[in-house]
Parts: structure tokens; sequence; C-alpha cells
């Protein structure tokens, strides 16, 4: 799916004011209501854009401690694995992988004794071999995607 110009300042605007009015953004971008509302329903179609809401800070909501469990899974098992994961409240982000291991998980935890009751819980699920866990000590760069999607509509407009 190609993203162009225009497509691309609307993602912007979406990322920079996430809580103005679809008349403000067509104002700002120059364009009928229309033109914006049919470009966000085919980016919506497309799988550009996947969600709309606030981001949620874990530690704001007490669970400050952040960390990366790798999780090795019986041959066979990762679906259900998987599916196990989706219940346990603490897992925020879950992804298949390669390398060691076959799931990333990210946990958000009240503590450092939160957190390992939390690695003992995935561990006892059935499927799991074993466990390997990363604490991230401080956020470097932050969840972004408007460079992403600057670089993608330079290359859709031969910007490079």
């Amino acid at each position: 799916m190609a993203v162009d110009e225009l497509d691309t300042r609307i993602l912007r605007l979406l990322l920079e004011q996430p809580r103005t009015s679809l008349r403000e953004y067509a104002r700002i971008l120059g364009i009928a209501r229309g033109t914006l509302q049919a470009r966000l329903d085919r980016m919506e179609r497309d799988g550009v854009i996947t969600g709309t809401g606030p981001f949620l800070s874990p530690a704001a909501l007490g669970h400050p401690v952040l960390a990366f469990v790798h999780i090795e899974v019986t041959q066979g098992h990762l679906d259900e694995v998987g599916d196990a994961l989706a219940a346990v409240p603490e897992i925020i982000e879950a992804h298949s992988i390669t390398g060691g291991g076959d799931l990333l998980t990210r946990v958000a935890a009240r503590d450092n004794g939160h957190l390992e009751d939390v690695i003992q819980q995935l561990i006892n699920l059935p499927g799991v071999v074993r466990t390997r866990t990363e604490m991230a000590l401080r956020e470097r760069v932050p969840h972004r995607l408007l460079p992403l999607v600057e670089s993608v509509g330079r290359s859709a407009t031969g910007q490079g």
C-alpha cells in the first residue's frame, strides 16, 4: 500500500495532534472533510491505521517495572502458549521471534517481587520450557512512528 505525501501529512497530524477534530484537520490540510475521511477510511482498510485512542503509561497505572521476557516453548505448542499469554494482564505485548527463544513478551509489574510472580506464572504454563528475563532500566527512544511515516512519505515522493 503506497502512502503518498497527503497521507503522510494526515498521519503526521494524527500523531502530533490526536485530539483534534476531523473538521480542524481538514482546515489545517486545506482539503475537503470528505477527502480527509476517504483517506482515513482507506488507510484503516489497508491496515496503515490500526487503532485510535489514548496511549497509556503502565508506570502511571502503578506498574513501573518493565521487563522483556523471552520464552522458549515446546515444539508444536506455540499457539496454545500464545493464547495463554493473552490471559496474563501484565503481558502488554508478545511476539513470535527468531533466535534465542520462541516468544518475546513485554511485561509490566508493580515491583520486582510482582515481576517474579509473573515469571513464575509464565514458567508454569503448559508448553513453556524456560524463560529468560531482561529488565529495562530507562527508556531511551519512546515508542514512535512519525520518523518512519516521514521516511515512507519521502520515498513515495522520490525525495529519498
